[in-house]
């Protein structure tokens, strides 16, 4: 592998003007304000370390604030006609696709994937727009009969309230997106906290949706480093009525807890640990190419990234061979160069623990094939990584490794291979590789994940429901489903109008 790793701290002409752009203030009501306190947090570039802008950091009474503005504006909007609320959501649709490199070279920047890679998520960010925008109008009820004949039924929904959003650092527009979106077009109104190591990415789509001409109030944005008692104030207010958190499963866990008292509608997207099968009968290439965007795509940091390559024992050599051959072609440096293929992970801690796993798979009696070690110089680089014969008990098989670090494990046959993927408290996703149909419908039933990759490494889409089984998550975030996640059902009885 190739490395590249910045001289300095020095910015461009064009990213300096963009971070110049960006608020640096909470969003409540409609305007732009400082901390009450005047409190800052430091957004820093992972590639070197360097500071790229301070911006406020809420307290708990900004908190309020912002529940305040979502609380005191949530009967308009929900009165809203759904058409309107669809035209802001495809404007702002419109204005993304319109600054996509800006929002993809701000992205780069806090969070430090490759550029390509920033332009892939802000495409796929901007879809949830223009997704929900399309499903506002499309919430429906029923009327009918009652079995007995003797009234009607009626069916409606509403937008259940109220909704703190709490969005992770590693995809910060495409989390955003997939959360405002379909809050905003079931009529709820929003308090959003993204994560303190990439928030600037979320106040460029907040002064996008400003500039759309969402209503004061709808849209709030509190960035803040105090993230445990702000969000906690929010949680447990009586006005909240819904909690969407996608983050670690201990955090999720923890959130949980606290919305039990409100009896909050939640959706959590928590961790994942997904196995990638590999069986006798793949095509090779196809695994391999798979292989290589399911667990690099964002430097391994993803909920989705394949965490187990779980390879037919017949197979296992080539596949290793082949990866490794491929991986040992990645470049390594800053996201915002030309060729990189792995940017730098997003801190020392995300460096430590790869580090710790590989040494630990490693004291086990696996094979290190390519890198497994820190990279010195500037930013927080760990390149990418190939075990091969990963042993059971291994931490990094039980642990999600979200890191560069691809571990080959070798099985047996079909219900081994179905006994070790399942072995894990975990089920958001599962990648398989067969050329056998019947198989693949096999383990359509059989993986307990709530998505699977059939011949596929990236299965994010958003007209497709994304959500886990298990310890992975409750509830689902795009599709259909989507929007249900911010609606509540009323069933409302009324005389038969013959009698």
């Amino acid at each position: 592998m190739t490395e590249s790793h910045p001289t300095g701290p020095q910015l461009t002409e064009r990213e300096t003007q963009l971070l110049a752009a960006v608020p640096d203030g909470l969003y409540v009501d409609g305007r732009w304000r400082p901390a009450s306190d005047g409190a800052t947090l430091t957004v820093t570039d992972p590639a070197t370390g360097a500071e790229l802008k301070r911006i406020a950091s809420a307290t708990v009474d900004d908190g309020v604030a912002a529940l305040d503005a979502a609380a005191g504006t949530f009967d308009a909007w929900a009165g809203t006609p759904a058409r309107e609320r669809a035209e802001i959501l495809r404007r702002a649709f419109d204005l993304l696709i319109e600054r996509a490199q800006d929002a993809a070279l701000l992205m780069t920047l806090e969070m430090g994937k490759p550029l390509d890679q920033s332009r892939t998520e802000v495409a796929y960010g901007a879809e949830f727009l223009r997704w929900f925008s399309e499903e506002a109008p499309r919430v429906t009820g029923r009327y009918g009969p009652s079995p007995e004949g003797t009234g009607r039924v009626i069916v409606t929904q509403h937008p259940v309230g109220p909704a703190f959003l709490i969005t992770p650092w590693n995809f910060p527009l495409a989390m955003a997106t997939r959360k405002i979106a379909p809050a905003l077009a079931a009529g709820c109104t929003v308090v959003l906290k993204p994560a303190s190591l990439t928030p600037l990415t979320t106040l460029f789509v907040a002064k996008i949706f400003e500039e759309a001409g969402l209503p004061a109030g709808v849209l709030n944005v509190v960035t803040t480093s105090n993230t445990g008692p702000v969000s906690e104030r929010i949680i447990r207010d009586p006005r909240l009525r819904k909690l969407s958190f996608t983050g670690s499963t201990p955090v999720g866990r923890k959130l949980l807890e606290q919305a039990a008292g409100g009896v909050l509608r939640t959706s959590m997207e928590l961790g994942g640990n997904a196995p990638f099968l590999v069986f006798d009968d793949a095509d090779l290439d196809k695994a391999v190419e798979g292989a290589l965007v399911a667990k690099f795509r964002n430097i391994g940091q993803a909920c989705t990234a394949a965490n187990r390559f779980l390879v037919h024992r017949s197979v296992a050599d080539e596949f290793a061979e082949r990866v490794t051959r491929r991986v040992a072609e990645f470049r390594m440096g800053r996201g915002t160069e030309d060729g990189v293929t792995i940017g730098p992970l997003i801190d020392a801690a995300a460096v430590a623990k790869s580090a710790t796993l590989v040494a630990d798979a490693v004291g086990r009696g696996a094979t290190l094939r390519l890198g497994g070690t820190p990279a010195e110089g500037a930013g927080t680089f760990f390149p990418a990584t190939v075990l091969t014969d990963v042993r059971p008990g291994s931490d990094l098989l039980r642990e999600e490794i979200f890191g560069p670090v691809l571990a080959v494990v070798p099985f047996d046959d079909e219900d081994d291979a179905v006994r070790l993927a399942n072995d894990t408290e975990y089920g958001l996703v599962s990648y398989v590789y067969t050329e056998n149909l019947a198989r693949g419908q096999r383990m359509i039933e059989r993986l307990a994940t709530g998505m699977m990759g059939l011949n596929v490494g990236v299965i994010s889409n958003a007209a497709a429901p994304f959500g886990g089984w298990k310890a992975s998550g409750l509830g689902r975030e795009g599709g259909a489903e989507g929007i249900h996640e911010y609606l509540q059902t009323k069933y409302t009885l009324t005389p038969d109008p013959r009698l």
